[in-house]
């Protein structure tokens, strides 16, 4: 018969886990509305491709067009 895996978790790979989700926690940015409001309208002016808005401002295309 084969050993039945441990359901529990390692205290190192809980510790690490915690340190990778508080990480994540910190790098979320939150834009304002006024944040919001200026890149749509910047890319809707035109002066510059999404693509170039999108690097410019940190943003993945993706979440502009959402």
């Amino acid at each position: 018969m084969k050993p039945k895996p441990s359901l529990r978790k390692s205290p190192a790979k809980a510790a690490a886990e915690a340190v990778v989700k508080d990480i994540r926690r910190q790098t979320r940015r939150h834009f304002s509305a006024e944040d919001k409001i200026r890149i749509v309208l910047d890319g809707l002016r035109g002066e510059d491709s999404i693509a170039e808005l999108c690097r410019r401002e940190g943003i993945a295309q993706s979440l502009y067009y959402t």
